[in-house]
């Protein structure tokens, strides 16, 4: 079997093309360079969504698809041009990842974006899954150095409570999902434990930092005004309006939801405390 995973250079890509190398399963990353993968029997091929002529090629020879768009502007057109190519090279899976309860909150744009591209699936004729994980402890990664240095977890999530989860839980259900029989046609969740604000995430790494890390509050325009020295425009406003949703009604899992994460990884999701463990340790 040999899977195409689209995206597959970024936080969950990348783990999931770990994820289906461990399990001896041929992997394809299509990238705008096409360049080597640096792992033994993972290929590269050159491909962008942008330009549809590019995608033959890629999906050639390809069983199944995972599909990972980018939050970029123009991405229900860039997945819909995935999805016609998944549909004229006949894979037998296309699995595209969404976001958790992205049918909730139609107002946030990239959200919006995914619900049109996995409604566009649904009726396509290819059998198809899809994965739901929560908001990554990875996106941490890149506050790094505001947390370790002067202390702050900028993101202003609000106290309503968002669920979190490990992108190596998320490639874990996604590996499942491109794999496992009786998947066809299922909506799989991938979250964590816990549910966590703005304070809570700064009280974590306060522990572990032994020193205070501040949450500046839920100010969405200080934070826009910030953000705007290395987002662009349509990006900031974009978040804005899902950070503003976040304060408002929070983003939670459900106990079945975690029961079912817990059910297709075969054990408990990795906590939050683990990940910013490593994430302080420079891991």
């Amino acid at each position: 079997m040999r899977i195409l995973v689209i995206g597959g250079t970024g936080k969950v890509g990348s783990a999931l093309v770990e994820e289906l190398a461990r399990r001896d399963v041929g992997v394809r990353v299509m990238s705008r360079s096409g360049g080597p993968t640096g792992r033994p029997g993972v290929e590269g091929v050159r491909g962008d969504m942008s330009r549809p002529d590019t995608l033959a090629a890629a999906f050639a020879g390809v069983d199944r698809c995972y599909l990972l768009t980018p939050l970029a502007q123009d991405e229900t057109e860039l997945g819909l041009n995935a999805l016609d190519a998944a549909r004229a090279a006949r894979v037998e899976r296309i699995v595209f990842q969404s976001v958790s309860h992205a049918d909730d909150y139609p107002m946030i744009p990239h959200f919006a974006s995914k619900v049109r591209i996995l409604d566009e699936i649904r009726d396509s004729g290819l059998p198809w899954a899809a994965v739901f994980p929560s908001s990554f402890y990875q996106n941490d990664v890149a506050l790094r150095d505001l947390i370790l240095g002067p202390g702050i977890y900028p993101n202003p999530i609000g106290s309503g409570g968002i669920n979190r989860v490990d992108v190596r839980d998320i490639a874990a259900v996604a590996a499942a999902a491109l794999l496992e029989p009786g998947l066809e046609s299922s909506e799989v969740p991938a979250v964590g434990p816990g549910t966590w604000t703005g304070d809570s995430i700064a009280a974590v790494y306060s522990d572990l930092l032994g020193r205070e890390v501040r949450y500046p509050g839920d100010d969405l325009e200080a934070w826009a005004a910030g953000a705007r020295n290395f987002l662009p425009e349509w990006l900031v406003h974009d978040l804005a309006i899902m950070f503003e949703q976040f304060q408002d009604a929070g983003l939670s899992a459900s106990p079945e939801e975690l029961s079912e994460t817990r059910e297709l990884l075969g054990r408990e999701p990795r906590a939050f405390e683990e990940f910013a463990r490593d994430l302080v340790a420079g891991a």
